[in-house]
């Protein structure tokens, strides 16, 4: 079946515009805990977990989620201001039934959305996303009131959570002796993350550390990394840690100003299990992957496989294959040896220790791997244009293939909410790549 609501990261969407309105939200909460309740034993209570990111509209939407919740008799934690993996952290060690996070990620302040996380800290199975849906279509009721829910605020969260990312720092190391920008985004980890890299050593200096309910990932954050560029030079830091809205996805900047994404950072985490013997299999990376990230890890002696865009297909491939390590470009960075999802400031921990180990910078650890020049047109095609039955389109892109061959790839992918075929073309030349994608979008009839 297919899902309604749920999308690859829970329910996104503009705030007042359905479903992110109070009443949907809180028939959303009723119904996810109609669902959960099925698998609590008799006598005992069904627990779930909500945090937030900094969204004005946070507020309302965890009011509702709770009047949802509690209506089902589902007794309710809050966290307040919460990064994602800090939730998912904070479901499993308080033995809860579910985690609940209202986030739109590193959407605008306009936007927000829920997703949920299962007792084991991971995402909910496809199964109990339909079962929810499936739920959402009958009346809403309400318990009896000596079945009410309750809520409680748990006041130690953020001190549980920061301890939590330091202890997967290696003991034997610190950061003493680096001075660190970190970029909060105005989001989540504004109040959290300064102090792991802090407690851990380090002198630190914050942005995107004063959220006002709309400045979320406004000009700041993992998404527009030019004011961490800027800052680390201007205050000479050896190193820059942008984080996004709800802190799952990973930037960082050299002292030079240098960026460097998620594909990269993935590479400098193989690269680091593998020189301290630890056995890893392989590395699951996206579609949109660079190829010579791909070739570097293969050079490692280890596998890598490509998942779909979306930390969610990354963790399910790094599942089916017992391995470990996974992310993508835009810095979901996954180290299931660490934690059970995307966690950003704990991928900037490992990154910060394998330098440490090697006693080298970020550039000097990618030394060997030349990021090839990648080229993304969006076509927007006529309606009814079907481009998989296009021979003409089909022969050009295997053509292109063909020249590139040990040299770059081409990757056709159709958007699925607007008629755009997006053409991305990688090469060691960013001419050549520049080229090729053009030659293949020519050929494409636009609206």
């Amino acid at each position: 079946m297919k899902k309604q609501y749920f999308g690859t990261d829970g329910i996104r969407g503009e705030v007042g515009q359905f479903p992110i309105v109070p009443e949907f939200i809180t028939r959303l909460g009723y119904a996810a805990g109609k669902v959960l309740s099925r698998n609590i034993k008799p006598g005992e209570r069904c627990q779930v977990l909500i945090g937030k990111d900094t969204r004005v509209s946070g507020y309302l939407l965890e009011a509702a989620l709770e009047a949802g919740f509690a209506a089902a008799g589902v007794d309710v934690m809050l966290c307040g201001p919460m990064p994602t993996p800090g939730v998912a952290y904070l479901t499993k060690a308080l033995r809860l039934s579910a985690g609940v996070v209202i986030s739109a990620s590193h959407n605008p302040y306009q936007d927000n959305g829920i997703k949920f996380f299962c007792a084991e800290g991971g995402k909910l199975t496809d199964e109990l996303e339909l079962a929810i849906e499936a739920e959402l279509e009958q009346a809403m009721g309400c318990v009896s009131s000596k079945d009410l829910g309750k809520a409680f605020r748990i006041d130690d969260a953020a001190g549980r959570y920061i301890e939590f990312c330091k202890s997967t720092f290696p003991g034997e190391l610190n950061l003493r002796g680096m001075k660190l920008v970190v970029d909060c985004a105005n989001g989540a980890a504004y109040h959290i993350a300064p102090h792991v890299f802090h407690e851990l050593g380090a002198e630190v200096i914050s942005i995107g550390v004063h959220p006002d309910g709309r400045n979320i990932n406004e000009g700041c954050g993992a998404t527009a990394p030019e004011a961490l560029i800027a800052k680390v030079k201007e205050v000479g830091a050896d190193l820059g840690i942008a984080l996004d809205g709800d802190a799952d996805r990973l930037q960082m900047v050299d002292s030079t100003g240098r960026l460097f994404n998620g594909d990269e950072l993935l590479y400098v985490l193989a690269k680091d299990r593998i020189s301290r013997g630890q056995s890893l299999g392989g590395v699951v990376g996206t579609l949109m992957t660079n190829l010579a990230v791909e070739n570097a890890i293969k050079g490692l002696g280890i596998g890598f496989e490509r998942a779909n865009v979306g930390d969610r297909y990354v963790l399910e491939v790094l599942k089916q294959k017992g391995w470990i390590i996974g992310g993508e470009g835009s810095g979901h960075l996954l180290c299931l040896d660490h934690h059970t999802t995307g966690d950003g400031t704990i991928a900037a921990l490992q990154v910060l220790a394998a330098m440490s180990q090697h006693k080298q910078s970020l550039a000097q650890l990618l030394d060997s791997v030349k990021i090839f020049p990648q080229v993304l047109l969006n076509i927007k095609f006529k309606t009814g244009y079907d481009w998989k039955s296009d021979d003409i389109l089909k022969s050009k892109i295997s053509q292109v293939e063909s020249e590139l061959k040990g040299r770059g790839r081409v990757l056709i992918r159709a958007s699925g909410t607007e008629p755009v075929l997006r053409v991305m073309v990688e090469a060691q030349d960013g001419s050549l790549a520049m080229s090729s994608a053009k030659s293949i979008s020519d050929l494409v009839p636009i609206a």
